[in-house]
């Protein structure tokens, strides 16, 4: 049987994913994309638990090339995001160039043909000149290993796998975690259940957040004045943008704004106790620092209990905390997070060699500007290692990758490059001597940094400073990769 040859095949669907597509439409270039699930949205078409929405502004979390002029509010709920999401697929006449159900499981570089080969869960096959990796972070539940937790009665969900329905009315729900899910989730839990138990390991700083509705005045004006919009916009960013030193090196900052948290805090919550309960002892920007105007009053009602005594384990019936307290609970809402190298675990990866990403990443997740990885030729990461950000929206993180990876496939025309090893290197040294400078190396225990005591997770530095390292494909980082003998296996694929 042929397989299919593309020049090129992005995997995921997300906003990361779709811009690739969308930019390589316009060139006219020859791609798929593959996506496991039965339809696009990645993160925001899996994320659908009460109350999700986006911590950053709907004018800036959305492409620079598509904006939409009618969002609902400032900050945009998971389902609107979702839905502009499918937008942009049917703006730019997208879907007839996605595959839908292709779980990719397998991806080898084939050095005879310098080419990928590419197999899915099901069986079907397709190989490519360059693979672009866009299956985001935010997908992969997070599971706490909790003895007993298999064998409660009740039902047991993570906020990444929300079910159709819920049945959490009239219930008493115990919610796991206290990170950017939890926050979210609570306001809306607590009017419907009969009793909430959150179960809090570190309090988070929580600012306030401003989300107002848009009136049909300001949506009629940017749709019939774009250009307005663009600078309501890059006024946004701005905005934003002013807030990147608080995470490199002025202390000061962060001390201003943890005064406002306290003050709003004071303010929602009656009880000094469950105060003193919910005010973090790190500094702010350590974690993620999260937005809610809700969150902290849901804690003023009677019918919500905060407990910070860590879990030993799950009954049938209860939570079990180290005081050796049994909360009965009928569910079980797990808002533990995500496992950020998950989506990547999921595939068997191999470069030169043979070599598995995996072995690669075996002491932490590093790469070069977190798009191209040693030892894999012809690999695009979009919103790979250290291109998170604490302070703005990653879709422009994604575009300056993208615009990037445009230039190294031109390149490729001429044959398969790689990035070389002390690229690599010298990138991740100076992530990680960059990163000893912020805040998020003041001592909290947070996602941002790997088991190695590595920030992996965050770009540390402006969005400026990402998008003018990737403004120009640098090749002295890269070296061209050799032919290697023909493997009959390199012949039996045709150009689609």
């Amino acid at each position: 049987m042929v397989t299919p040859h593309h020049r090129v095949v992005i995997v995921g669907t997300g906003f990361s994913g779709l811009g690739m597509a969308v930019r390589l439409a316009q060139r006219g270039d020859d791609f798929v994309v593959l996506e496991r699930a039965e339809d696009v949205g990645g993160t925001w078409r899996d994320n659908r638990y009460p109350g999700c929405a986006c911590d950053v502004p709907s004018r800036l979390y959305s492409f620079s090339f598509d904006q939409k002029p009618d969002w609902s509010r400032d900050y945009a709920t998971a389902p609107e995001i979702w839905g502009y999401l499918r937008d942009v697929v049917e703006r730019h006449q997208l879907r007839e160039r996605i595959v839908f159900g292709a779980d990719l499981v397998e991806a080898t570089y084939d050095e005879s043909s310098q080419r990928w080969s590419l197999t899915a869960a099901d069986g079907r096959r397709w190989t490519a000149d360059a693979l672009v990796l866009g299956v985001g972070a935010l997908h992969e539940p997070s599971r706490p290993d909790i003895p007993g937790l298999d064998d409660f009665a009740g039902a047991v969900m993570h906020t990444a796998r929300w079910p159709e329905r819920d049945d959490l009315d009239g219930r008493r729900v115990a919610v796991v975690g206290t990170g950017a899910s939890s926050i979210q989730l609570v306001p809306e839990l607590a009017p419907r259940a009969t009793h909430t138990t959150v179960f809090q390991r570190t309090p988070a700083w929580t600012l306030p957040k401003r989300d107002l509705p848009w009136s049909a005045r300001r949506q009629q004006a940017f749709r019939r004045r774009p250009a307005l919009q663009r600078a309501v916009r890059w006024l946004t960013y701005w905005r934003m943008e002013a807030q990147a030193p608080l995470f490199v090196r002025f202390p000061v900052i962060a001390r201003a704004a943890e005064r406002i948290a306290r003050r709003e805090l004071a303010k929602a919550v009656r009880d000094p106790q469950v105060r003193a309960k919910l005010t973090p002892d790190y500094t702010l920007g350590c974690k993620r620092i999260l937005l809610s105007s809700t969150y902290w009053p849901a804690f003023d009602r009677d019918d919500v209990e905060l407990v910070t005594e860590p879990i030993t384990r799950v009954e049938p019936d209860a939570v079990v905390t180290s005081d050796g307290a049994r909360h009965e609970v009928d569910a079980i809402v797990l808002g533990t997070g995500f496992s950020l190298t998950g989506s990547y675990d999921r595939m068997d990866v191999r470069g030169l060699g043979g070599r598995t990403l995996e072995d690669a990443w075996s002491g932490g997740a590093h790469s070069h500007l977190g798009i191209t990885v040693a030892g894999f030729p012809e690999l695009y990461l979009l919103l790979g290692p250290n291109t998170g950000l604490g302070h703005s929206s990653v879709v422009m993180m994604t575009e300056f990758a993208t615009r990037y990876i445009l230039q190294g496939l031109d390149r490729a025309r001429g044959g398969a490059h790689v990035t070389t090893a002390a690229a690599q290197d010298a990138f991740t040294e100076e992530m990680q001597r960059r990163s000893r400078h912020t805040v998020w190396a003041t001592g909290c225990k947070s996602w941002y940094i790997d088991k190695f005591g590595h920030n992996t997770a965050l770009w540390p530095g402006s969005t400026i400073a990402y998008w003018w390292r990737t403004r120009k494909l640098d090749d002295s980082v890269f070296e061209p990769v050799k032919l290697a003998p023909t493997s009959p296996s390199a012949k039996d694929s045709v150009d689609a």
